[in-house]
């Protein structure tokens, strides 16, 4: 499953960004095991489509510190770490 919207800011132009990406569990630890393009990087893959063929200049995501395999798989889909989120409870 992904939520996702595609915004325009001054800084960054057109651009898709990531709410939610999320595949359950068992079909991640069931995919692991063969060799094939995941459900994580299938959907993935789709969404680049979809920011391209919306005219996007990048897609982006924010992703909890404590998330490691999160990272790792976006790495391995070749995204960078290009900036940190702060935020404040009121």
């Amino acid at each position: 499953m992904a939520g996702f919207r595609i915004y325009t800011c001054l800084t960054s132009g057109k651009f898709l960004y990531i709410d939610n990406l999320v595949v359950n569990e068992l079909q991640r630890c069931l995919r692991r095991a063969t060799p094939t393009h995941s459900y994580g990087q299938q959907l993935f893959q789709w969404l680049i489509e979809y920011a391209r063929n919306h005219d996007c200049k990048h897609l982006s995501l924010d992703s909890g510190v404590q998330r490691f395999a999160a990272h790792r798989f976006y790495l391995m889909q070749r995204m960078s770490i290009t900036s940190h989120h702060f935020s404040m409870e009121l």
